[in-house]
């Protein structure tokens, strides 16, 4: 695939590319503020028309054995392969990434994928599964089907890799499916129709529909022909998707929002807890669902923490993707740009004791570069403390003791990950028990393998992605009771 063929996005539907009917909407690249390409949006109809390609095509893909499912899966994952460069380069320019988190988000969309064709191979061998029970004449047994045709809505933070997180479960599972990449971020998403093409997946199987949430996103949540909808993307959005979807109760799938705390005990190892602290808020750019924003130090550490902290500040290169060593990007849209901002001015506003950054990053004339920032001392009454910002902005509060710290860390209405820093493993399995948090990382960087569980607590959403856990959002289970 040249870029070529990606400027001019299609969509991808029963087998067949084709433009949409709807508005044209600029793709603009966050580095430049200049369009990189653009597409039509997707009406109701067409919309219509790839949920009735899903639905026909779901009779044959899941009565096919699993092994063959796991054949298609693997010859997409080698397409992807392929054209790893090309998407990788596509990546940078539509996300400002750089090149390492733009390659990262391709190799694990890759890396997820082939772990659920493994899932798919085991599935066959799962059917007919006994049930132990002790009643005269009576014997039971489970299968497990696939959930019918599904709708997956995406974000634009992590393109690819998301989806791979549905994709993979839900083909593994016997499911077909109808895809809506991010209006801000399509063009690598828009690729899975690309690498189904390649595959030679049967027409129906996999679609692409391109389009705003508002329009496309919500024809597709409101469908009835869809058994299910799995939504990435911020809490409220997932409310209007969870009230949509009542209306013929669909299955949901929601990952939403999060404001994960870190927690550095006086015992911690300093040097490791700045460095999980920057990262934690500052890879892509803050634009984190887990984002630890909400970093909580020991008060006997706190000032050490703080000037490491600093120093971590300093090192940071915010740049394009062709700036030589740079580690931070852009924000990916105006959009983002101007909420990230309008909380720094709400910081202003409300006193906060900024020790670094707090702006728009002047050096630059074009693109949407903020300052990385540090807040300290900042009040739990502080909208910045409790409010996902979504933004490379970390704010800071010091704790006198464990409950203190464990009672500051879920005193939030998200719960998706947090993070503990100590040198006490004691400490920390008591701490990690205590948590309302979905994914609990102790003295390592965030790392999400396929092989663990995604998701979180409260209102970071409904259900769990990755592992036997997301396989099992995308199946039904069947319990079969004969005379025995």
């Amino acid at each position: 695939m040249g870029m070529s063929d990606v400027i001019m996005e299609k969509n991808y539907i029963n087998g067949q590319w084709q433009a949409g009917d709807g508005e044209t909407i600029a793709v603009i690249n966050p580095s430049t503020e200049k369009p990189i390409g653009h597409f039509h949006e997707t009406s109701a109809d067409d919309v219509d028309r790839a949920v009735t390609a899903a639905c026909d095509a779901f009779p044959a893909w899941s009565a096919l054995p699993g092994a063959e499912r796991a054949n298609y899966m693997r010859k997409m994952t080698a397409a992807i392969r392929a054209n790893m460069d090309d998407l990788v380069v596509m990546q940078m320019a539509n996300c400002g990434k750089p090149r390492s988190e733009a390659e990262a988000d391709i190799v694990g969309s890759v890396d997820c994928i082939d772990y659920f064709a493994d899932r798919a191979e085991e599935l066959d061998a799962r059917q007919q599964t006994p049930i132990d029970y002790d009643i005269p004449g009576y014997r039971s047994a489970t299968r497990l089907e696939p959930m019918g045709p599904v709708g997956f809505i995406l974000p634009w933070n992590f393109p690819m890799k998301i989806c791979s997180w549905k994709l993979g479960p839900a083909l593994a599972a016997g499911c077909t499916v109808v895809i809506k990449p991010s209006e801000v971020t399509p063009f690598t998403d828009t690729f899975w129709g690309k690498a189904a093409e390649l595959a030679g997946l049967p027409a129906g199987v996999l679609n692409v529909v391109n389009g705003r949430g508002a329009i496309t996103g919500a024809a597709l949540s409101s469908h009835p022909g869809l058994r299910k909808i799995s939504f990435t993307g911020s809490t409220s959005t997932g409310k209007a998707i969870m009230q949509a979807a009542a209306e013929d109760v669909k299955n949901i799938g929601l990952e939403l929002g999060g404001k994960s705390p870190i927690l550095v005990f006086e015992d911690a190892d300093l040097d490791l807890a700045a460095r999980l602290a920057v990262e934690g808020v500052f890879y892509n750019s803050g634009q984190c669902c887990n984002a630890t924003g909400r970093l909580l130090a020991h008060e006997s550490i706190k000032e050490d923490l703080t000037t490491k902290i600093e120093e971590l500040y300093k090192a940071v290169v915010l740049g394009t993707p062709d700036t030589p060593g740079m580690t931070m990007g852009p924000l990916a849209s105006k959009p983002q740009y101007d909420k990230v901002t309008g909380y720094q001015d709400i910081a202003r506003e409300e006193g906060l004791n900024c020790l670094t950054g707090g702006g728009r990053a002047v050096q630059f004339n074009t693109g949407y570069f903020v300052e990385p920032t540090l807040y300290t001392d900042v009040p739990k009454s502080s909208r910045l403390w409790n409010e996902e910002i979504f933004g490379p902005v970390l704010c800071l509060r010091s704790f006198s003791s464990e409950n203190e710290a464990i009672a500051e860390g879920n005193d939030t209405e998200y719960g998706l990950a947090a993070t503990i820093v100590t040198e006490d493993e004691s400490r920390a399995e008591r701490v990690a028990a205590q948590l309302d948090a979905g994914h609990i990382y102790t003295n390592v960087s965030v790392a999400i393998p396929p092989e663990t569980s995604w998701g979180g607590f409260k209102q970071s959403g409904i259900g769990r992605e990755l592992g036997p856990w997301g396989l099992s959002g995308f199946l039904e289970v069947k319990t079969v009771t004969s005379r025995g």
